[in-house]
């Protein structure tokens, strides 16, 4: 049986991210007062009071450099939300942000987007779907409202 796991944003990128965003941008924390951002780094949501910061982050760019793939066009980078500091990472059920519509984006390993799917939830039945053609290297789970990368799936 395969498994899938949810893929924060990794802790070194994420110290790169903190000097210098994905656009060269410098990091500009701020203090969440409301809460509940979608925080990429522990993959929950932000509380109130927390410092947080916006930055941009190229997923499929991060991904293609470790994999020595040219993502070409399909290389892109939006907005996430992360703990302004060094968090501990993930500590939940394994599925973040579940409570809502999701687009569960499949890449080839050659970086090119082969399809995507509207889901009420990623759960493993919509991974199971995504990875069943063998052509699938990684999935992108991103929000519907924005489209904003979430999180990164990979094969276990």
């Amino acid at each position: 049986m395969t498994t899938y796991t949810a893929r924060p944003i990794a802790p070194s990128v994420l110290r790169e991210l903190r000097t210098a965003d994905d656009a060269g941008r410098p990091l500009s924390p701020f203090t969440d007062e409301e809460g509940g951002a979608p925080l990429r780094c522990c993959l929950r949501h932000s509380g109130p009071g927390e410092r947080i910061a916006l930055v941009s982050y190229a997923p499929l760019r991060r991904w293609a450099a470790e994999t020595g793939v040219d993502p070409g066009a399909y290389d892109e980078q939006g907005p996430v939300f992360i703990h302004a500091e060094e968090c501990t990472g993930p500590d939940g059920d394994g599925r973040p942000f579940a409570n809502a519509h999701r687009i569960v984006r499949r890449y080839s390993a050659d970086g090119h987007i082969l399809g995507g799917q509207l889901v009420d939830a990623p759960d493993g039945e919509a991974l199971r779907n995504a990875f069943d053609d063998p052509a699938v290297a990684l999935v992108h789970v991103r929000a519907v409202e924005y489209g904003c990368f979430l999180y990164e799936v990979r094969r276990a």
